[in-house]
């Protein structure tokens, strides 16, 4: 064995001791003697010297434990408020043969990730239903062989429990000391609430004021409680015998679609009722933007009314016809609230003016007014010449012209004669021409150049590709048009560019990695790739349809790709177009995509195991940082090559050796993570909950966005693959990112790295963080946070 390879395992083999030891030393140092603490894990089963209350360890450790098991421990008597308050990703708690008696409404407030629940063998005698009301009904909950009390505050155990395996063995006892089955229990005056709200939907004018009334009835009688969060308007509640008035004044327009929720509560259980509010009010044009230049042009507005108000244009005071060139378009659209651009294709000088938006329903009417300069005006002449200078002036251009018009054809007749005898004699000279020259060459050179007719805009043209196709990272697909996406790329397609051509019969597929629309990837071995090595794990890519249009979008992608070389980059080794279907090979990532990498190092793993035996260690902090700087790096990059990403997600990023993070995927990720998409018309599919306002509304795509969508990759990074605003449906996500609402701080963040969070989703575009400061900003803390790498085994 080579020295130096021993040297480097010992090294690593005693980094590995360093860092174990010292994390066992970390643990032992605050765990109780009558406990056993791992990393995700704490055992107490020792009565000697036993338990007063749950462990405390450091917050990080807390926050890291996803099980506690605690049995025979005779001093342990209550669960108060405190006592699991840090332990915020708790999964499983066990606690059996103890002298627990009471556990707090609040106890298990902070432990929202709670699966199983075992409190077997103790000395409980009631419990509250409040403990675990904000727990699904299918939680796990055993409670046989305690001393539970025939009581109607244990009623709620019956009705919960009834269903469920551990229900035949749970008994209580009454006042009389006999006991019975918990199935059997009906104490008298003991019922759960009803409740009831009328009206349930009101329908008045913005500025009314409205009355509704919650009526409840139960054993013991009920609490009444209005839950009034986020309310714009007024409001004053008059508690009643067994009923509850609320009156709301000056109703607000904010508060249209709002619902309003009563509930009834005694010791039994909890029941709700709504108040819905329809608000009516006038239009208010709340936004008239100037035109923007975007695939098409748009005048961007949005609007507020209810009824949804009727929107008229005008230009130049006359009633503007829509038509296909020229038309309405609402992006977003809520109960209230509509959002979208005038939009027109290819104006010219006549479609400069004054564009007047009039919005009406019923209750009345606004409008604004933007002035629009799509194009200047042609010259058309100047008045006021004098007559006979003017034909003096004709004439003797009239005589130039004659003599100019000779000259041109003398020297186009000798040019012409000079490219017939080069044709005739020079096929065959040493400096001659050899004839047309192939995009894709047939000889054995290993790489061919590719170059773009144009220097401008190099996006696809409709005809192309469709109205509703644009090139995005490494996959044809069919999303809302965004011109900026190739803008300025002239300085990323150099002159000199050549992509490399790989023989096919170098290529030996292994095994299918996923499929795409595109087509398939393959795990593959390509020989003779680079020089030190005598084959190469890749990915190769293949092209499903090879018609014009879609070899043409290959080239193209295969000459922008090329261009694209940095370590945070997925690297791009090469095309093979010998014969269909045509390959593109790219780096092989070992570990895949990083959501699902995230999703098999998180709490949640074992979800993710398929049946496998071993989990894998959890992330830690330095590491999530270590993974965020390096996106962060790559988005740099891309930002200096004025390259518009517009779908940076984790799903979007690979993970290969010693936690390498690298930009790129192969276009299955809009198969595989299809939930992810939001389907606009028939085949339009938007990442919105990683899109800013101005993308969702105005479909507007600039680096600026990207700094948005960073921002969320870093919640999905210290959330472990979560998908953001998992809990609301898309069109709930548009609601609230329109509306201001952002993501919440994860449980494992540390607040230096939220505030960059917060930094990126900035509704202004010039206000967010800059890309390079961003970058530089996780460095820091990924510095300040070494790195233990070896975690992928």
């Amino acid at each position: 064995m080579d020295s130096s390879a021993g040297e480097y395992g010992m090294g690593r083999l005693g980094l590995f001791w360093v860092f174990f030891t010292g994390l066992m030393w970390r643990f032992s140092d605050a765990c109780p003697a009558s406990c056993t603490c791992s990393i995700s894990r704490i055992v107490c089963i020792d009565s000697v010297p036993g338990l007063e209350d749950f462990p405390v360890l450091t917050l990080d450790d807390m926050e890291n434990i996803t099980e506690i098991y605690i049995a025979n421990q005779n001093r342990l008597f209550d669960i108060t408020d405190n006592s699991l308050r840090h332990y915020i990703n708790l999964r499983n708690l066990t606690v059996m043969n103890t002298r627990l008696s009471s556990i707090s409404s609040d106890a298990f407030f902070n432990n929202t990730r709670l699966q199983y629940v075992n409190l077997r063998d103790n000395n409980l005698s009631t419990l509250s239903w409040r403990t675990f009301q904000n727990f699904n009904a299918s939680l796990p909950l055993f409670l046989t062989g305690n001393p539970l009390d025939c009581v109607c505050e244990n009623l709620w155990i019956k009705l919960r429990l009834l269903e469920d395996s551990d229900s035949p063995d749970l008994r209580c006892t009454d006042d009389r000391g006999v006991t019975q089955a918990f199935a059997t229990l009906t104490p008298p005056d003991c019922e759960v609430p009803r409740v009831e709200v009328d009206p349930s939907t009101v329908t008045v004018m913005q500025g009314s004021r409205v009355e509704a009334v919650c009526s409840a009835s139960g054993s013991p009688v009920p609490e009444i409680l209005w839950n009034l969060d986020m309310l714009s308007t007024h409001y004053e509640i008059d508690p009643l015998d067994m009923e509850s008035r609320i009156t709301l004044s000056d109703l607000s327009p904010d508060d249209n679609g709002r619902v309003i929720i009563c509930s009834a509560e005694n010791m039994v259980g909890q029941t709700e009722a709504s108040l819905q509010l329809d608000i009516l009010f006038a239009p208010t044009i709340q936004q008239l933007l100037a035109p923007e230049r975007n695939h098409h042009w748009c005048i961007p507005f949005s609007v507020t009314g209810n009824p949804k108000p009727d929107l008229q244009w005008y230009h130049k005071n006359k009633a503007l016809e829509e038509q296909d060139f020229i038309r309405t378009m609402i992006h977003v659209s809520t109960k209230s609230e509509y959002h979208g651009c005038l939009q027109l294709v290819n104006p010219t000088h006549i479609h400069n003016g004054v564009y007047r938006l009039v919005a009406k329903n019923k209750y009345g009417r606004d409008e604004k007014k933007v002035s629009a300069q799509f194009i200047d005006p042609p010259d058309i002449g100047h008045p006021g010449v004098n007559t006979l200078s003017h034909f003096s002036r004709l004439f003797s251009v009239a005589n130039l012209s004659v003599y100019v018009v000779v000259g041109i054809a003398g020297v186009a007749l000798t040019g012409c004669i000079l490219m017939v005898i080069i044709l005739k004699y020079g096929r065959n000279s040493k400096f001659g021409i050899k004839g047309s020259s192939s995009v894709i060459s047939n000889d054995d050179d290993s790489a061919s150049p590719l170059h773009h007719v144009s220097n401008g805009n190099n996006t696809p043209s409709s005809s192309e590709m469709g109205p509703d196709a644009v090139i995005i990272g490494m996959t044809k697909i069919p999303v809302i048009e965004n011109p900026q996406y190739f803008r300025n790329s002239g300085s990323m397609l150099k002159s000199d560019t050549f992509v490399q051509h790989i023989k096919r019969h170098n290529i030996v597929l292994k095994r299918e990695l996923g499929e795409g629309a595109f087509g398939k990837v393959f795990l593959a071995e390509c020989y003779n790739l680079v020089p030190d090595q005598e084959k190469l794990h890749v990915a190769v890519k293949t092209l499903k349809e090879a018609n014009e249009s879609g070899r043409a979008d290959f080239y193209r992608e295969a000459e922008l790709l090329t261009n694209l070389q940095h370590e945070h980059i997925v690297t791009f080794y090469g095309v093979c177009v010998e014969s269909d279907p045509l390959i593109m090979v790219f780096e092989y990532m070992k570990h895949g995509d990083l959501n699902k990498f995230l999703r098999s190092h998180g709490p949640d793993a074992v979800l993710m195991a398929d049946g496998q035996h071993s989990i894998l260690v959890e992330l830690t902090q330095s590491q999530m940082l270590h993974i965020a700087q390096q996106i962060a790096a790559g988005m740099v990059y891309l930002a200096s090559q004025h390259f518009v990403h517009r779908d940076l997600a984790t799903r979007n990023c690979l993970v290969g050796e010693n936690l390498l993070v690298k930009i790129g995927d192969f276009g299955m990720s809009r198969d595989v993570y299809s939930t992810d998409y939001y389907r606009v018309g028939g085949h339009t599919m938007l990442p919105i909950r990683w899109m800013p306002p101005e993308s969702i509304m105005y479909r507007r795509f600039t680096t600026e966005s990207d700094v948005w969508s960073l921002g969320v990759v870093l919640w999905e990074i210290f959330t472990y693959g979560k998908q953001p605003w998992y809990q609301l449906s898309n069109n709930e996500v548009i609601e609230c990112i329109t509306q201001g609402r952002v993501l919440q701080r994860p449980r494992t963040c540390p607040k230096e790295v939220y505030d960059l969070m917060l930094g990126c989703w900035q509704r202004e575009p010039y206000m967010r963080l800059n890309i390079k400061e961003i970058h530089s900003m996780l460095q820091s803390l990924a510095k300040a946070s070494p790195v233990y790498l070896d975690i992928l085994g």
